[in-house]
């Protein structure tokens, strides 16, 4: 071992995770131990987090109240929670931002908008806002649950997109969706060619994670049994026919990420709760017990 590497730090592993209630950004250690308040903003309903490890940043989203006011956001702070910067303002464009994803090669953040029916891109910095889907416009095809959008995951070799559209709770409405990752040529977010319905009659469907290396599509259902409250996987080429539950049993399942050189997931659920298991559903862990009201989680080494 050189000098140099004997002074470098080793990396940490922590859990990242949101409290809905109380507009917090917690971590713990991976056991659910030393748990630390990040940030805490009264009245802000945070939902959808990622780590870029590389620059010691935290994104997250926060959710609006209000689809006329378009008061949600994108923000990002330090690790340690300084430095908070606000990407994308309350009354610019967001309804009710939900799961955020990191294309870091290319600086770009993607994530789904629940109310404003829609999926969207950004450069980091919040610049250059795109519409990749567009499922309606307006308060009244707003309350059409089902074109909410939710969970978002990337195949970023393949070009490709996945998402989930909720649906009413429990009405067996949900939805998994792929598109490619830009839209074709000559054509809009709203009227795309390329679209394919992967799965249907799901309770509803919430928060999306991807091993590319096995093919294998992970996410979480917050409705009911017997195919919600749960985390489910299936072959990404192949989710109708390969469609499984992993865990049942969670308070109406939101969050979840995956380690997957070690082999597990994370996952929390709107009661409060947050778990490990394996990635085949083994070896499942309550780690913090009606501890808040949790929604987005993510593992990072720091």
């Amino acid at each position: 071992m050189s000098e140099a590497e004997a002074r470098t730090p080793a990396n940490t592993e922590r859990l990242f995770f949101l409290d809905i209630n109380d507009g917090r950004i917690l971590s713990s250690a991976i056991d659910g131990t030393d748990l630390k308040l990040i940030v805490q903003r009264a009245g802000r309903s945070p939902d959808g987090i990622l780590v870029d490890s590389e620059n010691g940043w935290i994104y997250w989203t926060e959710m609006g109240n209000d689809y006329n006011a378009h008061d949600g956001s994108i923000e990002r702070m330090d690790l340690d929670g300084g430095n908070h910067v606000t990407l994308i303002p309350p009354g610019s464009t967001l309804v009710t931002p939900k799961q955020i994803q990191l294309d870091r090669d290319n600086g770009k953040l993607y994530w789904c908008d629940r109310e404003g029916m829609r999926v969207m891109r950004a450069n980091i910095d919040g610049s250059d806002i795109e519409t990749l889907v567009q499922n309606g416009e307006g308060p009244e095809d707003s309350a059409e649950i089902e074109r909410w959008c939710v969970g978002i995951a990337l195949d970023l070799p393949l070009g490709q997109i996945y998402w989930t559209q909720k649906g009413p709770p429990d009405a067996g409405l949900g939805r998994i969706f792929r598109a490619g990752i830009n839209i074709p040529a000559g054509e809009t977010a709203a009227s795309r060619s390329d679209i394919e319905t992967l799965l249907d009659k799901l309770p509803e469907p919430i928060d999306l994670e991807l091993d590319l290396a096995t093919r294998t599509i992970y996410w979480t259902d917050r409705g009911n049994l017997p195919r919600g409250n749960t985390v489910n996987r299936a072959l990404m080429d192949d989710i109708a026919a390969t469609s499984a539950v992993v865990l049942e049993g969670l308070d109406e399942g939101i969050g979840l990420s995956l380690d997957l050189p070690g082999n597990r997931m994370f996952f929390t659920d709107i009661g409060g709760n947050l778990y490990s298991a394996s990635l085949d559903g083994s070896g499942e862990r309550e780690l913090l017990h009606h501890a808040g009201s949790f929604t987005g989680i993510v593992y990072a080494e720091v």
